[in-house]
């Protein structure tokens, strides 16, 4: 059997499940992988991928989505030539973790295609959104990288095809204890002025993390470090709080690990303020900006017992069972019409 794994190389959340995944699927079956995302960070070590630029979103220096930049960025003729490179015809199923050269490529094949990733879930009206709800978002939730199946990850089972989150390797095998110190992971604010707004906080430590600082240095009780995955994750096994923006991966994270919980959504980013929804409604603590009373607000959070833990995460083997199993159900016999992924008995 041969798979094309399409992955949203944008942020850390896709290709860090793709790495729970991905061994499970390549002992049954002959794996293709395209990454995309001219903003990718991460990598697939000692994986032989595809690279191409797909579509990525694109933000400015206050930390929010930028819808005009996005756009100016968009190389329309490139996307349509990546398409055209790949030939849906030569596999029996297509996966796209929101990866849309994968995914809009196989819309006039009969190939059946799998939607893995967070952004699936939001194909359900259940799902929590925000008091303000965005038309345009909502439509580039459902069309950016479109497919027949989803299957979505989720903090909660909010729909039939929903699952809770998947968990990786490196994150189960932390043992948890409680420090003194706070992890804050906000990479899209300068960590000067984090730590400015941290550091007046009386008895408590700060690791603050982020992309834009190169050596580790020292101002009060902030720490500030580059971002590392060893570091970070020796830094977030003893932390006794998280402060992160609201990326589903860190979070549920973070509540798997026990962690009290502080959620930032970025600006304008649509799917962190659903997920702020969802967060908020599990009583986890949100707040949408860093205005001068932000110090009072953390203060009355570390004093707060309101820690919200994880209980359920994804069973990887099984759903690689289930996602083989029907690629060989529908490989003869498949038909977009009657031929449904999504029933009781998968989920």
């Amino acid at each position: 059997m041969r798979l094309l794994y399409g992955i949203q190389g944008t942020g850390h959340g896709h290709i860090s499940r793709a790495k729970e995944i991905l061994p499970k699927l390549t002992e049954q079956a002959e794996v293709d992988i395209l990454v995309s995302g001219y903003n990718c960070k991460l990598t697939l070590e000692q994986v032989e991928v595809m690279h191409k630029r797909g579509l990525s979103l694109t933000y400015n220096d206050n930390g929010g989505v930028s819808y005009l930049q996005t756009a100016l960025n968009l190389q329309p003729l490139t996307f349509l030539k990546d398409l055209g490179t790949v030939n849906t015809n030569n596999y029996d199923l297509i996966i796209s973790d929101y990866e849309p050269i994968t995914a809009w490529a196989s819309i006039q094949s009969k190939v059946p295609v799998v939607g893995l990733s967070h952004q699936a879930s939001f194909l359900s009206k259940s799902c929590p959104r925000p008091k303000q709800i965005s038309l345009f978002a909502e439509s580039l939730l459902k069309y950016f990288a479109p497919v027949q199946h989803p299957i979505g990850f989720h903090f909660k089972r909010y729909d039939s095809f929903i699952l809770p989150p998947v968990i990786r390797q490196d994150i189960r095998d932390l043992n948890p204890t409680q420090g003194n110190h706070i992890t804050v992971y906000l990479p899209s604010y300068d960590p000067d002025f984090l730590a400015s707004k941290l550091r007046n906080i009386e008895h408590t430590d700060w690791h603050i993390f982020s992309p834009l600082c190169n050596e580790t240095y020292q101002t009060g009780s902030v720490t500030v470090n580059p971002v590392g995955n060893r570091p970070f994750l020796e830094s977030l096994e003893s932390a006794k709080g998280v402060i992160a923006g609201a990326g589903f991966e860190l979070c549920a994270e973070s509540m798997f690990l026990g962690k009290k919980l502080l959620a930032i959504p970025i600006k304008n980013q649509y799917e962190q303020l659903c997920n702020a929804a969802a967060l908020e409604e599990m009583g986890v603590k949100t707040t949408h900006q860093i205005d001068e009373g932000f110090d009072k607000f953390v203060s009355r959070w570390l004093d707060e017992d309101n820690i919200v833990k994880l209980h359920e995460t994804a069973d990887i083997d099984r759903l690689v069972e289930l996602v083989l199993r029907y690629a060989s159900r529908v490989k003869t016999t498949y038909s977009r019409q009657s031929s449904s992924l999504i029933e009781n008995s998968w989920i």
